[in-house]
């Protein structure tokens, strides 16, 4: 096994934001190289379970994301990985993508191979060597021992800001004013569920729903979501400190993906914290379970069919970008001349220390701008960030950490780290932006 590797561009992470900003740095002809620490690709959406990916609609149902994200779900939908684009049952927003993890696997390492982009997989990034604010090369370790890997250009799609808080790079972690994160969640799926019958239940009592369900139109749609039971939750008091019940189904026709579990005052970047949260998570998904089959209608016969292979965490470290993404950006639709993505998705923020999670809902358009300032961190010249780890306060945060939205900062910053190649550009900062956003519209990426 060599101990050292070069390419143009080195992404660090194998997520959906990384597996984005990969192929679109390949795609553009710069030769990349792509290090996961797990033995397979998609990041929370494959070793966490986060199910579905939501959303790559406004409210009003104009879709905002494309790109490689829509390329993605297109070749699912050829294989029959995925439904595509269907209505969230919910109302909270307009569409989610129901996904099968296990194709999306399969098909985003060919996709990766067609982009000639080469996998370290197996591989964690625990060194990072930097002169003169320049990264100079990042240092693995695994199975076959210590391998330096160089590159002129990198991208942080840890979701943790690793590469850039070992860089050196300025970073942030929480809410300002005590650093305290949205919780972590332990998702796991069960089988066997009688979906007809929790149909029924909806249209027999709506008042126990969330009110933006879509009551009139169940009969016509599939049912996709669910977020209610208000009193089955309140009579079964399940000690876990949230106030509903919130499950996604498929991709079966018997299966859901639960979101109910919450592990909360727990850093995600500290491993003795991480471990007694994974502790806590795999408890709380047996507590869900039997609550499940005990209170919720059609879910008696229901079993644990998985449980994710880590925690799903909502928030961590992120950078402290050239500008930081804000909630007033967010709910007043604001857009930028630089920006490189757009988003729907309303403002989720899960409590750090409470039961409930705050909402707030995008005005106007129904779609705000991600500048390209959020994907440039202070501090380290030649490094850009995309996914959960932008440069955001702790409330935007609550929009762009959704898989969609990390999609498409992905492809963002894979485009821009491969143009300032092509351009002898060197430092991602001084990239030409409107060529950037120029080839990000050629590209299929609404602007």
């Amino acid at each position: 096994m060599k101990n050292k590797f070069e390419a143009d561009v080195i992404v660090i992470g194998g997520g959906p934001a990384g597996l984005c900003a990969a192929i679109a740095a390949g795609r553009q002809g710069a030769s990349v190289i792509l290090i996961e620490r797990y033995g397979f690709v998609g990041g929370m959406s494959t070793a966490a379970s986060v199910y579905p990916w939501m959303t790559f609609h406004t409210a009003q149902g104009e879709q905002v994301i494309k790109g490689v994200a829509e390329e993605i779900v297109s070749r699912l939908m050829e294989r029959g990985g995925s439904p595509g684009h269907l209505r969230d049952t919910i109302g909270f927003t307009y569409s989610i993508t129901p996904y099968d993890a296990e194709i999306f696997k399969v098909l985003a390492v060919e996709m990766l191979k067609e982009a000639g982009v080469k996998l370290l997989a197996h591989s964690f990034v625990d060194e990072v060597f930097v002169s003169d604010r320049i990264i100079q090369s990042v240092r693995l370790t695994g199975k076959s021992g210590r391998i330096d890997v160089f590159g002129k250009q990198f991208i942080d799609t840890t979701g943790d800001a690793d590469v850039a808080y070992l860089a050196g790079a300025a970073t942030v972690k929480g809410r300002q004013e005590d650093g305290r994160t949205q919780p972590m969640t332990m998702k796991f799926r069960m089988r066997g569920v009688d979906l007809s019958a929790v149909r029924q239940a909806i249209q027999d009592n709506p008042d126990n729903f969330y009110p933006k369900t879509l009551f009139a139109e169940l009969d016509q749609l599939p049912l996709t979501a669910v977020s209610g039971f208000y009193a089955e939750w309140k009579a079964a008091k399940v000690p876990i400190n949230r106030d509903q019940v919130l499950f996604f189904t498929g991709p079966a026709d018997d299966e859901v993906l639960v979101n109910c579990t919450r592990v909360q005052g727990m850093d995600a970047t500290d491993i003795e914290q991480l471990t007694e949260a994974e502790e806590e998570g795999r408890k709380q998904v047996l507590l869900m379970a039997k609550f499940m089959q005990d209170y919720i209608p059609g879910f008696a016969k229901a079993s644990i069919s998985s449980v994710g292979a880590q925690i799903g965490v909502r928030e961590s470290r992120r950078i402290d970008g050239l500008y930081c993404l804000t909630i007033g950006d967010v709910v007043q639709g604001r857009r930028y001349t630089d920006g490189i993505a757009r988003s729907g998705y309303p403002v989720d923020l899960h409590d750090p220390t409470g039961k409930g999670v705050a909402a707030s809902f995008i005005e106007g358009s129904g779609a705000y701008d991600i500048p390209y300032g959020c994907l440039i961190p202070k501090g380290v010249d030649n490094l850009l960030a995309a996914g959960r780890c932008i440069s955001t306060t702790h409330e935007a945060l609550a929009t762009t950490r959704l898989t969609p939205s990390c999609m498409a900062t992905g492809e963002a910053a894979g485009t821009a780290a491969a143009l300032a190649i092509a351009t002898n550009t060197a430092l991602p900062a001084g990239v030409d932006i409107e060529k950037l956003r120029d080839v990000l519209r050629k590209g299929n990426v609404v602007l």
